[in-house]
């Protein structure tokens, strides 16, 4: 379990997170957003739309922890899902513009929970029992994971 303090920085992570991938990325060509400049890593326009749809994921499973009784949270294929037309495109702006949305919900229900929301449990069909104390803490590293692999990436072109 984390602590107050812990999880305000986690929650802060999240918080901040839109508008610090939009700097990274907004003012970038389509060619940039496109390049397969490291091996075997998404372009960074694959990277923001991942990010979308993994965020959504995580905020719907919040809320089925915090409503339902152990609740099943369905794991999905982040490559199949990266290849799909909505995930492959150079327009980051719809991406940017739902996280920006989906963050300012996420942060709103993470600052509500109680003491005993922060243990409810759902089962995640790939990891098992998580809580929305291992979301908040997953979902801040995921943030700052993308901004490095989309620094790494640009650094590469």
């Amino acid at each position: 379990m984390h602590t107050p303090e812990q999880r305000a920085a986690y929650i802060d992570t999240i918080r901040n997170f839109p508008e610090a991938f939009a700097d990274l990325v907004s003012e970038l060509t389509d060619a940039q957003l496109m390049a397969r400049s490291l091996d075997g890593e998404w372009t960074i326009a694959q990277n923001v739309h991942h990010v979308a749809d993994s965020h959504m994921n995580s905020y719907v499973r919040l809320k089925l922890i915090l409503t339902e009784d152990r609740p099943a949270l369905k794991g999905y294929d982040q490559e199949a899902w990266a290849k799909l037309v909505d995930g492959d495109k150079p327009n980051v702006d719809v991406s940017l513009n739902l996280l920006r949305s989906l963050h300012t919900r996420w942060v709103a229900v993470y600052e509500s929970l109680t003491d005993e929301q922060w243990q409810r449990v759902g089962i995640h069909s790939e990891i098992g029992e998580v809580t929305p104390d291992d979301l908040v803490k997953i979902y801040a590293e995921h943030c700052d994971a993308h901004i490095d692999q989309v620094t790494r990436t640009l650094a590469a072109q």
